[in-house]
């Protein structure tokens, strides 16, 4: 595996969609309800402060360890017993740890690890993981503070960059411009018509969108009853299309038949008795169901797959671009992560270093009988007491004492000026 065992080491280990398949990813899945039983198995095999990441992209546990080897052994005999793993598909979990690890969570939580760069759902992921496992008792001090780091990382490329502006997928798209259309979609009405894939799809956006109404309706000789069951949207017989195309203000064909689902005359007729409010049109079928003069009519939007693919692509672009930016952010943050870290390694001394101070200070106080002026001599007496005796002790004795007087000038602040005037 070629890692070191160190004190306190972020480690990281698991799959994710550039490792591992779909199949065996889904076989690793850790639901909610099973991750209680799934960290105390991490718990029984001495894994003391961790978490598991489980999305459809990665499932991977993130620990602070403090044997890098002995941990790594025990995560991965936890998920193979968990997904039950042969011995060679346990080869293929992965390991990082340190700043590589650092690095690769922050990615995580600013997207920038997805599938598709920039999707916002894998920051509320991360979060829900991370909320399961405090309720578990396995997030201590180290873990908090790094995950406390990488939200802001994340909140960063958030609002730092455009990365997740633009839609990336046709249904994402669809959904942006009918929200540019029509404003909030809470009471718009939409219409699919027929009961091809790409209706299926932008439907469940659109209900994810929080759609007003859905309903979809028959056209030719199949039914799109068990569609309408799926979507849980209002069935319409073929016969009520005329009225459901008035109220509708968004409409999806989804037919890809050798006849049209609208004509130029029938969206013309919807839109007089909608008194010309305005009506997006996506026709997703391929071949195409709508009359291509429909977009020569005024207060429609017409958007046939080829205009959406190509706002997809633009989106993606944008993505990418924008994913530079986002990297150079992230980059940032951890350095100032490590550095916080580093920083916080000072602390055990300064705290004693601080009960030192104030022992010698009550003590002066007390041997001064009140007397603040006599106090304060006695406590500067002893304060240098101790440690001129040993700079004396080591300079006599014959040993380099150079690095010990640099430090006491960097440490108390003493200038060149102060320096020359004692």
């Amino acid at each position: 595996m070629g890692v070191n065992a160190t004190s306190k080491t972020f480690l990281i280990v698991g799959a994710n969609h550039r490792s591992a398949g779909v199949t065996l990813r889904d076989r690793m899945f850790v639901d909610d309800d099973a991750v209680p039983q799934f960290l105390n198995s991490l718990r029984h095999a001495q894994v003391n402060q961790g978490m598991v990441l489980s999305t459809c992209d990665r499932v991977e546990v993130m620990v602070f360890s403090d044997d890098v080897n002995q941990d790594f052994d025990a995560i991965k005999k936890v998920m193979s017993e968990h997904a039950d793993l042969s011995s060679n598909e346990a080869t293929t979990l992965t390991s990082i740890q340190d700043n590589e690890a650092v690095g690769y969570l922050f990615r995580i939580a600013s997207s920038l690890e997805s599938v598709v760069v920039g999707e916002p759902q894998i920051l509320g992921q991360v979060k829900a993981c991370h909320r399961l496992a405090r309720n578990q008792d396995m997030i201590g001090p180290e873990l908090e503070g790094l995950m406390q780091a990488a939200y802001t990382a994340a909140k960063r490329v958030r609002t730092e960059t455009a990365i997740g502006e633009r839609p990336v997928s046709i249904a994402a798209v669809a959904v942006g411009v009918a929200r540019d259309v029509h404003g909030r979609l809470e009471n718009a009405n939409t219409l699919i018509i027929g009961q091809g894939d790409m209706g299926e799809v932008i439907g469940s956006e659109l209900i994810r969108a929080n759609i007003g109404s859905l309903s979809v309706v028959d056209i030719g000789s199949r039914s799109s009853s068990a569609l309408a069951t799926q979507l849980r949207a209002r069935h319409i017989p073929e016969d009520g299309l005329s009225n459901a195309l008035i109220d509708a203000d968004i409409v999806v064909t989804a037919l890809g038949g050798r006849s049209l689902a609208l004509t130029a005359d029938m969206v013309r007729t919807a839109l007089k008795a909608r008194r010309f409010r305005p009506q997006f049109i996506v026709d997703a079928g391929l071949p195409g169901d709508v009359e291509p003069s429909v977009d020569r009519l005024d207060d429609v939007f017409l958007y046939d797959l080829q205009d959406l693919e190509r706002l997809a692509i633009e989106g993606l672009e944008t993505r990418v671009t924008e994913a530079d930016a986002a990297a150079f952010i992230v980059r940032d943050e951890v350095a100032r992560y490590g550095q916080d870290r580093q920083a916080r390694k000072a602390t055990p001394a300064l705290s004693a270093l601080r009960a030192h101070v104030n022992a010698l200070r009550d003590q002066a106080l007390l041997d001064a009988g009140g007397d603040a002026e006599r106090a304060t001599h006695m406590l500067t007496q002893r304060l240098l007491h101790t440690p001129s005796e040993r700079l004396r002790s080591k300079a006599a004795a014959g040993e380099n004492i150079e690095i010990a007087e640099d430090l006491i000038r960097d440490l108390f602040g003493i200038t060149e000026d102060e320096e020359n005037s004692s």
